[in-house]
């Protein structure tokens, strides 16, 4: 095999070098943002900021409302605890329903997952009024557990979908050996499959968290209670009809990407296997 030339290769670094500075730019203009004392959008060239102030991050992380309730905190919990119930509980589901799926045969196998496919072509908005419907009928608007239960049912066909394809790329003959062991099916799932399926859960997992973290309009609905609203509906609050906040909004937008941010440095080893492998069949 040819190596290629010196000249060539230098072409290629810089044509990366470009397309990392051309993907960073706007980056640079949030933190630009963030941290320059004016409030107001400034259209330049340079994306680094004159001068440096922590101000919006401090009115942003430290604001009360007008009992002396700190918001910020309540807001951060509240995302958590959406965004970690709708992963645990989406996972703890499509899990069993994608090993179901992948491994067994049975009346409706085939026009039950067309169902879960077909459900991801419409968007959240044309389901938002069933939604609120059902949500009132159950006492459950406003309410963190209400919001839970919609995104873990949203979530529910791209997660059996995704594990159901990574399930079918296991060698069934792991499965029979350990059951000739004397395995219980039980066994042989949690202690062989689940294994060896730990990075399309952790692709799931994740997909499953920022689908949660990042979704508006659905709590921007159900939500009325500022104390309850998820990051996301509290980062809108900064944008008015007559004003836009531009730094505190910048300063909560970055606020808000750093636990994402977090989780795919965390996960980043199992990402590439899990996303090309559920895209193979054995």
């Amino acid at each position: 095999m040819n190596r290629p030339s010196k000249l060539k290769m230098a072409a290629i670094h810089a044509g990366l070098m470009l397309t990392c500075m051309a993907t960073l730019y706007p980056v640079l203009w949030v933190v630009k943002m963030a941290l320059s004392p004016s409030d107001s959008l400034t259209l330049t060239v340079n994306p680094f900021p004159e001068s440096i102030t922590l101000e919006h991050f401090r009115e942003v992380l430290l604001g009360t409302d007008a009992s002396g309730r700190w918001l910020f905190g309540r807001q951060l919990l509240s995302s958590l605890v959406v965004s970690g119930a709708t992963t645990l509980v989406g996972l703890a589901l499509a899990v069993s329903a994608a090993y179901a799926l992948s491994r067994f045969r049975f009346p409706g196998k085939e026009g039950g997952m067309q169902t879960l496919l077909i459900t991801q072509m419409f968007p959240a908005t044309l389901m938002l009024v069933p939604i609120y419907s059902i949500l009132e009928k159950l006492h459950l608007l406003d309410s963190l557990t209400g919001l839970v239960l919609v995104y873990a049912t949203t979530a529910l066909p791209f997660c059996i979908w995704n594990l159901k394809g990574y399930f079918d790329t296991l060698p069934r003959e792991l499965e029979e050996a350990a059951v000739m062991d004397g395995a219980s099916p039980a066994q042989v799932f949690i202690k062989v499959v689940l294994p060896l399926a730990r990075p399309a859960l952790a692709v799931t997992a994740l997909f499953s968290f920022m689908t949660a973290w990042n979704e508006f309009i659905l709590a921007a609905t159900l939500l009325n209670d500022p104390t309850r609203f998820t990051l996301p509906v509290a980062l809108q609050r900064y944008v008015g009809e007559y004003k836009v906040e531009w730094g505190k909004f910048a300063a909560g937008a970055l606020v808000i990407s750093a636990p994402v941010m977090a989780l795919f440095f965390a996960l980043q080893k199992h990402l590439v296997g899990g996303l090309t492998a559920g895209g193979v069949k054995g």
